[in-house]
């Protein structure tokens, strides 16, 4: 079968190693960054078309992907007289990879209606490392015929893909794991500050937790970093740590309830962005309990 001609939006780690991949498998892509240029490029090289803006990429496309950091982002490249929606043919389907507020994806997804296309919210699990093999995580919500429709896209993508009902599913899945990593991170790193400050090893620490129930990916990626040097297992931003519980919580306003669980990792990924440790990776935090433990 003819592959659709796609049109992505957003070259950063993730969004660049979804983009060779389907360049690997034959895909005829239409690219716009947002930031990195030497992504662009290596994406031009290998038989991308630039586009000039957002809307002449949509008017390119069969699929339209977006895969940016926030909710503002993606609204600013599809809204306006140069964005997607002015350039969507009916028929098309949008997709949002990033993980967005469900609020601003039901909207979104009305106006795309509107002009006869089909937005969808797909945000992503795993790592760019796992995009380039063709291995993510896709939770997927929206229309079903239009979910079946980019089905075989998905699979070139995903290992597990998933659809999860009405538009907005996808988000709020994705933002309620993430508030449980993020504040699992955020537990497992003051645990091991917690052992410095006690005047026991980490490792010890480890070795003992991990004989039992909470052991976990997570704990693990907590542990490459405090005890094995290597943060790198878990490529993932404090910045974005702290973006994506901040979108739980306000989700939670947005549906009148009042978040507990979520209020100490908040605080902590809140001063770790005003202290600079925003670029840092989200196993990095035990430098930042460590520290606030020794003052």
């Amino acid at each position: 079968m003819t592959k659709p001609n796609i049109g992505f939006i957003g070259l950063g780690l993730m969004g660049a190693a979804m983009v060779g991949r389907m360049q690997s498998l034959g895909y005829t892509l239409t690219v716009k960054g947002n930031v990195s240029r030497p992504r662009i490029d290596a994406a031009v090289a290998a038989g991308a078309v630039e586009a000039d803006n957002a809307r002449t990429l949509a008017q390119a496309s069969d699929i339209v992907m977006l895969c940016m950091d926030t909710s503002n982002s993606v609204e600013s490249r599809m809204r306006g007289v140069d964005g997607v929606i002015a350039g969507l043919k009916p028929g098309t389907i949008v997709i949002d990879f990033g993980t967005s507020l469900p609020e601003s994806t039901k909207a979104l997804g009305e106006e795309v209606a509107a002009v006869g296309a089909t937005y969808m919210d797909a945000p992503l699990g795993r790592t760019p490392t796992h995009a380039v093999d063709g291995l993510l995580n896709i939770m997927c919500s929206g229309d079903k015929a239009a979910f079946d429709k980019v089905y075989p896209v998905f699979e070139d993508l995903a290992e597990n893909i998933f659809h999860l009902g009405k538009l907005g599913s996808g988000n709020t899945i994705k933002l309620i794991n993430n508030f449980f990593a993020m504040t699992t991170a955020n537990a497992m790193s003051e645990a091991f500050a917690m052992a410095d400050q006690a005047g026991v090893s980490r490792q010890s620490l480890y070795d003992v937790m991990s004989a039992g129930p909470v052991r976990s990916g997570m704990m693990d990626f907590i542990k490459g970093y405090s005890v094995d040097g290597d943060a790198s297992q878990l490529a993932f931003s404090i910045r974005n740590a702290a973006k994506d519980v901040g979108y739980y919580r306000q989700m939670a306003a947005d549906l009148g309830a009042k978040t507990i669980m979520s209020g100490g990792a908040n605080e902590a990924l809140t001063l770790a962005l005003k202290q600079g440790m925003g670029d840092k990776l989200v196993p990095e935090l035990v430098d930042f309990y460590a520290d606030r433990f020794s003052k």
